[in-house]
């Protein structure tokens, strides 16, 4: 026996449903990741939905709380930065690869600490699944690290925590004290030297 009209067109109606809310949540993380890079904590759920095209209501519907929307965008942009890094790890030249992806996470840390702010700033806690994506992007740095060390480009030395420790430290200079690029570009190269294996 065949399914009946009715029941077709309401499976229908139901997939349009959650592909609009799926729509609307990608949206939301878009505008809000925008906005609360830019403005911290001063930015408002309010704005979000406004720019976004929903109604404040859609954006709690999806984040019960303004740490829960942040937490997310976050988590959101730690996870592409980690899929950046993992789409390196095939790289013909793997000290460009590590180098390159050093510069890219130090030229991205302005928005991504403004995000972190933020978050703290909305009553995060720290220990959500941004911390958890952070913890995999630092997992897929070191990845890079080892590889760009075993070509021969990356002192043997030179351990994932205390790089990481620059690349943290190098990126809270650039982003806190507003360093220029040509200031940030000769910071990079200084630091880059010090980490290259000596011939």
């Amino acid at each position: 026996m065949g399914t009946p009209a009715g029941r077709r067109e309401t499976g229908g109606v139901v997939r349009a449903q959650r592909a609009d809310a799926r729509a609307n949540r990608v949206r939301i993380l878009d505008v809000a990741e925008e906005i609360f890079g830019q403005g911290g904590e001063s930015a408002s759920t309010e704005e979000v939905a406004r720019l976004a095209g929903v109604g404040i209501a859609t954006v709690f519907r999806h984040f019960p709380t303004k740490a829960a929307l942040l937490e997310a965008v976050l988590a959101r942009r730690f996870d592409r930065l980690r899929e950046q890094a993992e789409a390196l790890l095939d790289a013909a030249d793997p000290g460009q690869a590590f180098l390159g992806f050093f510069r890219y996470l130090v030229a991205d840390a302005p928005a991504k600490l403004g995000l972190a702010q933020a978050l703290l700033d909305a009553g995060g806690d720290g220990d959500g699944e941004a911390a958890q994506a952070s913890n995999d992007l630092r997992r897929a740095f070191g990845a890079l690290l080892q590889r760009a060390q075993q070509a021969g480009v990356i002192r043997d030395d030179a351990e994932l925590p205390e790089v990481y420790a620059l690349l943290v430290g190098v990126s809270r200079a650039a982003a806190r004290q507003h360093l220029n690029e040509q200031v940030t570009a000769r910071m990079l190269v200084i630091v880059f030297d010090g980490l290259a294996r000596r011939r």
